[in-house]
């Protein structure tokens, strides 16, 4: 089959697992903090007969299993730029009875899939900024036939306040205005249910839905949350990413100590607004 391309590129490097951190995050990050996120796309997932699912950054094939046994007898494909990521989730379909599933490597967007050859298109937690998160839905709708249903799910608006919250405070109190802006940017830039349910419309999708589920995540302290996978692995590189400023590390430092200093009595409660749209492609 051909693959065919278009002419915008995602390159999909900065999401990519290294060997030790492959592990970490399927047996941290998967079961507290993916889940919310698989559970949700799932749930969401229109059942069919010879599904052929395309699962872009896939990871270590995290819903896949469950995707097999909501859709009996459905080809899974996986794309991720990780190769370590990639093996794991062909191990685990391995050992999976009548479970069919492909994971390949890629790098960037498009991937290596045929156009017009799925019934569905999914992508959980992408780490893109929303440019490349709309480019990855137009990716999608090019690997679906028609009627095709894609998902995404990802971290919506006024997921994570309390750190941006702690943010704002450093900002002020050092008159950082180039970290004042940054966090406002870092903070309006996840999409509301209105704007990725707007994002899927202007990539060519119909029948848009979009779900919202809340979450708390609470840590013992600062250096509890650092150093938890959670936040080392998915929370803080975006966080670096999307705030693009010189004086990130003091400030991140700042949130360390203030966490410790505010919640000294108690746990630090990290705020996660689950989100996830589903649209149709209907031709």
């Amino acid at each position: 089959m051909t693959v065919l391309s278009t002419e915008a590129v995602v390159d999909l490097a900065g999401s990519r697992l290294g060997p030790a951190d492959t592990a970490i995050f399927e047996t941290f990050v998967v079961p507290r903090y993916l889940t919310a996120f698989g559970d949700l796309a799932v749930e969401m997932l229109a059942e069919g007969q010879d599904a052929q699912v395309a699962h872009l950054l896939c990871r270590t094939g995290f819903p896949d299993v469950a995707i097999a046994g909501k859709l009996r007898g459905a080809h899974i494909y996986g794309c991720d730029p990780s190769p370590h990521a990639v093996e794991l989730a062909r191990l685990k379909a391995a050992m999976v009875p009548d479970m069919f599933a492909d994971y390949r490597v890629a790098d960037s967007v498009p991937v290596p899939l045929p156009a017009a050859a799925f019934s569905h298109a999914l992508t959980l937690h992408p780490a893109l900024r929303a440019a490349e998160r709309v480019l990855l839905l137009r990716e999608c709708a090019r690997l679906l036939a028609p009627h095709g249903q894609a998902l995404i799910a990802v971290p919506m608006r006024g997921s994570f306040q309390e750190v941006f919250d702690l943010l704002r405070e450093f900002a002020l109190k050092n008159e950082a205005v180039d970290v004042t802006q940054a966090v406002e940017h870092a903070s309006t830039a996840r999409p509301t249910m209105e704007v990725l349910g707007a994002e899927l419309e202007e990539s060519g999708f119909h029948y848009v839905d979009v779900e919202l589920r809340n979450a708390v995540h609470e840590f013992q302290s600062g250096r509890a949350f650092f150093e938890d996978p959670i936040a080392r692995l998915v929370v803080l590189p975006e966080l670096r990413a999307s705030l693009a400023v010189d004086d990130v590390d003091r400030a991140l430092s700042y949130v360390r100590e203030a966490i410790d200093k505010y919640w000294s009595e108690g746990t630090f409660p990290l705020t996660l607004n689950v989100g996830c749209a589903s649209g149709r492609r209907l031709a």
